[in-house]
């Protein structure tokens, strides 16, 4: 079984790029150009710099030892969440900066639904000095004020998405038509493993070096470079599928990819695309979506302002279709049970989107010799309101 792409973009039957006549000389200026930028001596010495002095690179292993007394089994976290902007978005803006730059682009675009994207865009922007406006959900705008502000802090213009459901969907949609819109001058940073090709890929090598790190820190720590099992949230899907990435082919390793059930899934209001979702096309590209019998898309819903995405990226897609990948379902209380969880036995916060991973380990068992990695993908200063509200309100 392959799980990397192919030449047209696709991963088994997933990906792909169906977009409309007036994107396509921007796609095919990425795609004929991204690997040969990536893999320049120049490129790749600009990047790995940044990720060392700019980001904070390695993120740290850490073995967390009462989590791991708790489940009876070994607990490793990759923390990304220490990371520089507190998640792993960062990786990804960092390498698509560079690109643009390459491609002589002076104008960023970009869509975010937890903000962290949001947040990593406008710091690569700043940090460049390019103009960044960034597209988001309306309701997101709300319930992820603080990293709304840290945007307008590092000179970010935030646009609100009244469509739809104004979330990250509606986000992407103005997003793609910014972008019809401004088609030479602009480069459009997506945030996830999802988009026409060369997107998912693209994304997915960006964020690899989270499992690249792993590789060596797992040797270190356990003896071993592998695994048994490697444990992360999936919206979209970039922290997945950059800790999943050097172990696609290595099939003793499992690959559980957490998605966000929302207040459940036969309740009409989740986002468990791998369980609601079918057969489809969505911002550009083939995989599962959650949609009606006539292809309208249907509203996700999840606490998690990153995980509430109507479909999930192409490659998790092939991944979970060719069961490479087991998909774990986790409700909103699940998540905010995690969190707290965490938080009060480790001293650390987690992302409402870390938290879907973190309650999985409620659902998935483990050998007590195991060495099991959660993708600490982002810290949860961004949702206290939403932990306090909800979990500490006499507090």
């Amino acid at each position: 079984m392959n799980f990397e792409v192919d030449n047209r973009g696709f991963y088994g039957e997933f990906g792909g790029a169906f977009i409309p006549e007036m994107l396509h000389a921007n796609i095919e200026e990425l795609r004929s150009q991204y690997l040969l930028i990536m893999e320049s001596a120049d490129f790749k010495s600009k990047f790995q710099a940044l990720l060392r002095d700019y980001v904070g690179r390695p993120s740290p292993l850490y073995l967390a030892e009462r989590l791991s007394e708790h489940y009876r089994t070994n607990i490793y976290l990759k923390r990304e969440d220490l990371n520089h902007t507190g998640a792993h978005k960062i990786n990804n803006t960092i390498g698509q900066i560079l690109l643009a730059q390459a491609l002589g682009k002076t104008r960023i675009i970009a869509e975010t639904g937890a903000g962290q994207h949001g947040v990593a865009t406008a710091t690569v922007c700043a940090l460049m000095g390019l103009e960044c406006i960034v597209y988001m959900g309306a309701i997101d705008i709300e319930r992820q004020a603080p990293n709304v502000a840290r945007m307008k802090m590092l000179g970010a213009k935030v646009v609100p998405a009244h469509s739809g459901s104004k979330t990250l969907k509606d986000a992407t949609n103005e997003a793609i038509r910014d972008w019809i819109g401004n088609p030479v001058e602009t480069h459009y940073i997506i945030g996830s493993v999802v988009g026409p090709h060369p997107y998912p890929d693209m994304v997915a090598r960006f964020q690899s070096v989270i499992s690249l790190e792993m590789t060596s820190q797992l040797m270190e720590k356990t003896g071993s470079s592998n695994p048994n099992a490697i444990v992360a949230c999936v919206g979209g899907g970039s922290n997945a599928a950059g800790a999943f990435y050097h172990y696609l082919d290595a099939t003793d390793v499992r690959l559980i990819a957490v998605e966000a059930a929302g207040r459940g899934i036969d309740t009409g209001e989740s986002a468990a695309t791998s369980v609601l979702g079918s057969k489809g096309i969505i911002h550009g590209s083939r995989t599962l979506l959650m949609q009606t019998e006539d292809g309208q898309i249907i509203e996700p819903y999840s606490i998690s302002a990153g995980l509430d995405y109507p479909g999930i990226g192409p490659l998790h897609a092939h991944l979970i279709e060719t069961k490479r990948a087991e998909a774990i379902h986790i409700t909103d209380q699940e998540a905010l049970q995690s969190a707290l969880q965490v938080a009060r036995m480790e001293g650390i916060i987690p992302a409402l989107e870390t938290a879907h991973a973190f309650a999985a380990l409620n659902k998935v068992k483990f050998k007590a010799s195991d060495n099991v990695v959660v993708c600490l993908s982002g810290r949860g200063d961004k949702d206290l309101n939403t932990y306090i509200k909800k979990l500490l309100p006499n507090e």
